[in-house]
């Protein structure tokens, strides 16, 4: 086993460098992974560019990750649960099981967290540690790179179970990036009818279209084919008067999920999934809502919906790996990043591959 590894250590906003350190020991709740595929996440970019703190400083990023497991400590190794060789897929957020809110069932509002790759060093690495009850065998029909997406899928899953979609009923979907992807293809199949994807880039617009979207609609863009001005009339005009049924936004914008309560109708469910800003208000108009008996929920992290994620991907409910627009070296961690944020070459997903 090496001493060393090589690793993209964050320091600061847009300072990034690949180094050599130590592997990390592996303690008794630890597994050590050779990592394989590492999705690059919108929150891993929000770190590197200075938008969100991160706990610890200097890290080690990267939490959407596969492997392989290397050393088991001693707690999983003694119950027989993982051993070196065995593919592994990494539920970054790792719960203490000791607190009131891990008791009572709400594992995503722990209050002792332990997040690789967010308070702890993470997978833009060769090799790195998670708790040993943070990790799933992957099978041998799922490719490492499929697997990279689970994390975020199980978010997607969770919050899709949120909107609890009824047979035939009409989705709105605000954002499509690689979660509101996703979505789609889970309206699809839990019974939407129809689903509208809502964005502001017609080439994610388009790609969502491929994955199942009924209708699409640029916000912004007046030279865009899918524009539209009046977002409310053009999905009245699609439901027959109705209005959407569920919406959900994916995307952060605090604009995507005002327009998520206006374009919906009577008795609807809205599901709040992207990350806000600190300081973001959300404006209800509260007579029209209140008489349109509608209903907000919020929807945080993946409680509870890991073994029904992985299970979806086994039996091909999903399509998963044609999402990676390109996978790079290690080495390129930092340079993909920047790219993403620029939109070089109409990304849709990156992945690391150490």
């Amino acid at each position: 086993m090496a001493e060393k590894m090589k690793a993209q250590v964050f320091y600061e906003a847009e300072k990034m460098a690949l180094e050599e350190i130590p592997v990390p020991p592996v303690t008794d709740a630890d597994v050590l992974v050779r990592v394989k595929n590492c999705g690059i996440c919108g929150s891993d970019i929000s770190y590197f560019f200075g938008l969100s703190p991160t706990d610890k400083l200097p890290i080690v990023l990267g939490h959407e990750f596969t492997g392989e497991v290397v050393e088991a400590g001693a707690i999983p190794k003694s119950m027989g649960l993982f051993k070196p060789g065995d593919r592994v897929v990494v539920n970054p957020v790792q719960h203490c099981n000791a607190c009131y809110a891990c008791a009572s069932g709400h594992t995503n509002l722990c209050a002792n967290l332990y997040v690789p790759g967010v308070n702890a060093d993470g997978a833009f690495a060769e090799y790195a540690l998670s708790r040993y009850t943070g990790l799933f065998k992957l099978d041998d029909a799922v490719t490492y790179a499929a697997g990279a997406f689970i994390e975020p899928l199980a978010c997607a899953v969770y919050g899709m179970k949120k909107l609890a979609i009824e047979p035939g009923q009409f989705v709105a979907i605000f954002g499509p990036g690689p979660i509101g992807i996703m979505m789609v293809q889970i309206a699809k199949a839990t019974g939407a009818g129809k689903v509208a994807m809502i964005g502001t880039r017609d080439y994610r617009l388009e790609e969502a279209r491929k994955w199942g979207a009924d209708y699409i609609f640029n916000t912004k863009d007046e030279k865009s084919p899918y524009y539209v001005k009046d977002l409310k009339a053009a999905i009245a005009d699609v439901t027959h008067g109705l209005l959407a049924d569920r919406a959900i936004n994916p995307a952060s914008p605090n604009e995507a999920f005002e327009q998520a309560i206006d374009i919906t109708g009577g008795g609807a469910i809205i599901v709040h999934f992207g990350l806000p800003n600190a300081d973001d208000v959300i404006h209800v108009p509260a007579d029209a809502f209140h008489k349109a008996d509608k209903e907000i929920r919020a929807s945080w992290l993946a409680p509870g919906v890991w073994p029904q994620t992985i299970r979806m991907i086994q039996e091909g409910l999903l399509d998963l790996e044609p999402l990676v627009s390109k996978a790079v070296p290690l080495s390129d961690a930092a340079t993909a990043i920047v790219d993403l944020r620029a939109r070089k070459g109409d990304p849709i997903k990156v992945q690391v591959t150490p």
